[in-house]
């Protein structure tokens, strides 16, 4: 749980619960510098949150299991409704 304790790992989270995506994806959909997304999808795939596979030359990011997406998901929706 400590790897989703940033923000933008847990955007990151939240891109990837739509399906594998290219650093240059993430980036364009999170409007974030390469080298903090690639900071943070270093650390996301050394917690096993994240994983990576060869795409030609480019590596696809995806969640090691969906249920990650489920958890961060609940989280921001509890965190809502304590600030309602």
């Amino acid at each position: 749980m400590r790897a989703l304790a940033a923000p933008t790992r847990i955007a990151i989270v939240t891109e990837l619960s739509k399906g594998p995506q290219c650093v240059h994806e993430i980036v364009d959909a999170l409007d974030a510098p390469q080298p903090l997304i690639s900071q943070h999808l270093r650390v996301l795939r050394g917690a096993g949150v994240v994983r990576g596979e060869r795409r030609g030359r480019e590596i696809a990011y995806a969640l090691t299991d969906e249920h990650i997406a489920h958890i961060v998901a609940d989280a921001i929706h509890h965190a809502g409704e304590a600030h309602s």
